[in-house]
């Protein structure tokens, strides 16, 4: 019910954080679970891949350079992301926790 009810960027933050923190469960298991590490990957790579979608679409009220930064954000995620799905390697998870709790702490306000 919490989440039929829920509005746009508290669901977008929530999704965020949930992909945060299975890349910080999957670093600090020891040892490194490469598989758990690319199912990761794969759930955020295709929670970028929506959010790109959603910025880049013509009636998107944000302004053109907020679009843009968000853009080359989702343009890195997609690409780290990605580069774990073929290889993962614990130290890259840290920079794409950083930017999804970082972006949800941006929305939640």
């Amino acid at each position: 019910m919490a989440q039929t009810t829920a509005n746009p960027r508290e669901r977008d933050a929530q999704l965020l954080l949930r992909a945060a923190a299975r890349f910080a469960a999957v670093q600090q298991t020891e040892p490194f679970n490469r598989n758990e590490a690319r199912e990761a990957a794969t759930f955020n790579r295709k929670l970028w891949t929506v959010f790109l979608s959603a910025v880049s679409r013509a009636e998107n009220p944000l302004d053109a350079e907020t679009k843009q930064n968000l853009q080359k954000v989702a343009m890195f995620s997609l690409r780290r992301s990605a580069a774990m799905e073929i290889n993962p390697v614990a130290e890259q998870l840290t920079a794409l926790i950083n930017i999804n709790r970082n972006l949800a702490e941006g929305l939640r306000g």
